[in-house]
């Protein structure tokens, strides 16, 4: 047998192609009952997914109140500050509490609706430069194609929350990916950055346990600091040092769900100084302690 090495990667084109590399990660996917979902000014560096098979939940952002319905999904980008309400039971007017438990094989959901919420919900990251796009919150109407995910991942949900087979795993990434096919194209203006931009994000991603200064980042594409940090607003509508902040409580947030580190190794392995310098700068970026979102006591 001959080993073909001439033609690249098999494609017999001559047609360069070129494809967007999207790095979804999922975070957490989990269906609840909630009886209290009072949860204000919330922001997180990842993107969210809601569904309520029933009514009564609310989404604010500024002035926007959405009337959350079982005909639509919600998607949340990453660092949207978003309220939260389940109408029947709202107490707190700040703050963030959050009242519920798993729902499982056992429940019969008929009898629960008048309740509780039934609450879906998906937290995951896609990567540079996607996870900086507008924020806001946009509502999807549920396609037969979404329905059917749907439907598939919140039976498996009630069954097994913790040691996900392949299947559930491709499905649910492929119920992800259809939702944000419909997202309109002005939120992925990123994918046309400036390519000096892309480099230094592309190098703070894989430096994000260093300290990182704008004469070191703005070298890197031969710039001046102060006006690579203009052009760097210009094309992401945001500060280079607030968006290093955001990609290290991002990074946080994966190693606080998906390892048992400390908060100080956390800290630590980000190139934060200490605990407390980085408690400050998380909590200005999410509104939570480091503490209280290791706690998961939110939706």
């Amino acid at each position: 047998m001959k080993f073909v090495k001439e033609i690249e990667l098999g494609d017999p084109s001559a047609n360069h192609q070129n494809f967007i590399d999207l790095k979804l990660k999922m975070l957490c996917c989990r269906y609840w009952l909630l009886d209290l979902w009072d949860c204000h000014e919330m922001v997180f560096p990842f993107w969210r997914l809601y569904w309520n098979k029933n009514t009564g939940g609310q989404l604010i952002h500024q002035d926007t109140v959405f009337e959350m319905d079982p005909n639509h999904i919600y998607i949340i980008p990453p660092f949207t500050s978003f309220s939260s309400r389940y109408t029947k039971n709202h107490i707190y007017n700040e703050g963030i509490h959050v009242s519920g438990k798993q729902l499982n094989a056992k429940h019969n959901e008929a009898d629960l609706e008048n309740m509780f919420l039934i609450h879906f919900f998906a937290h995951f990251n896609l990567g540079v430069p996607f996870d900086s796009v507008f924020p806001g919150i946009l509502k999807i109407e549920l396609t037969d194609y979404l329905k059917d995910r749907l439907n598939y991942l919140t039976n498996r949900l009630k069954v097994e929350n913790k040691d996900f087979k392949l299947t559930f795993n491709l499905k649910l990434q492929a119920f992800i990916k259809e939702a944000l096919t419909n997202i309109g194209p002005e939120l992925w203006k990123t994918i046309n950055i400036d390519e000096r931009v892309l480099k230094v994000i592309r190098y703070i991603e894989v430096n994000l346990d260093k300290k990182l200064s704008n004469t070191r980042m703005s070298s890197l594409v031969s710039m001046a600091p102060n006006s690579f940090a203009r052009l760097f607003k210009d094309e992401m509508n945001v500060t280079l040092h607030q968006f290093v902040q955001n990609r290290k409580i991002a990074k946080s947030c994966e190693l606080f769900e998906h390892t048992n580190k400390s908060i100080e190794n956390v800290a630590f392995n980000l190139g934060f100084s200490d605990r407390y310098h980085f408690s400050r700068v998380f909590k200005s970026v999410t509104g939570l302690t480091p503490a209280s979102y290791k706690s998961g006591k939110y939706t």
